[in-house]
């Protein structure tokens, strides 16, 4: 199926949608894009570790494949917080500090995903950015908060995270998915489509 075939062309009615498209036209986070903008091309400047953040390796972006590891790990650590009951908070500690040492590669392949965008994708991106940035720090006082032994608190910032995180994910969606956002190889390019 064509990404044409798939482009829907209705007004927006979903809030989702309408939020997504006035982040595109905000032009005042362009002076927040301006200032990563040289951190991202600094990143990638080495071809060979441009080579390896892009996932050239692979045939596709690496970054959405690293996203399933904080993403599983902090769901599954909900999961207990919510159904696992006293025994299950040693695990679901281990499983929101999982997510956070995960995340760090995952952000380092997105900002280099990132160095490649300009005007909307861009502007997208860098609330994506921010979102999972805010997402991390609510799982980093989760987990400090356990390791205390406020678990409550620490189900509170991991149910907060998690919804942050689910937001910013959505963002991250739309850009590789309607915006065709992401690094793949060449030898895509021409391979035949299957029939629909």
């Amino acid at each position: 199926m064509s990404h044409q075939s798939r482009t829907m062309h209705e007004e927006p009615t979903n809030p989702l949608i309408a939020v997504t498209r006035s982040l595109e036209e905000t032009d005042a986070l362009d002076s927040y894009v301006d200032a990563l903008k040289p951190v991202a091309d600094r990143l990638v400047d080495s071809p060979a570790r441009r080579e390896v953040l892009w996932g050239r390796g692979l045939g596709h972006a690496l970054h959405p494949v690293l996203t399933d590891v904080p993403i599983g790990a902090w769901l599954s650590a909900i999961t207990l917080d919510l159904v696992g009951g006293p025994s299950a908070r040693r695990a679901a500690r281990r499983l929101v500090g999982l997510g956070i040492l995960s995340a760090v590669p995952t952000a380092v392949t997105g900002l280099a995903e990132w160095s490649r965008t300009e005007g909307r994708d861009a502007r997208v991106g860098l609330v994506h950015a921010g979102g999972n940035t805010v997402g991390l720090a609510l799982f980093t006082a989760s987990y400090v908060s356990r390791r205390r032994e406020h678990h409550g608190l620490g189900v509170a910032f991991g149910l907060v995270g998690a919804a942050v995180a689910g937001a910013s994910g959505y963002l991250g969606a739309h850009l590789a998915i309607a915006r065709d956002v992401g690094t793949s190889h060449s030898a895509f390019d021409d391979a035949p489509s299957s029939a629909a």
